[in-house]
């Protein structure tokens, strides 16, 4: 199943970098850099936060059992 979890938007301005993310976590978030890798490293890092608890809890439940076979 496809689930669109973000929508990012990239302007260059003036020697600045602006970033917007969308969706349904944390509705419209902006960002701003002078440098493109910071921008991109701030916005990952957000998306990382956000999405965290769920990707912890999809972690846990699919690789439980292979560690638990591994321990043994």
């Amino acid at each position: 199943m496809e689930e669109v979890l973000y929508n990012i938007e990239i302007h260059r301005n003036e020697g600045n970098y602006m970033g917007k993310i969308y969706s349904d976590i944390d509705g419209v978030k902006e960002f701003e850099n002078n440098r493109i890798d910071r921008l991109l490293r701030d916005i990952i890092v957000d998306m990382q936060l956000a999405l965290d608890d769920e990707f912890l809890t999809r972690t846990t439940a699919t690789d439980l059992p292979e560690f638990t076979d591994e321990l043994k």
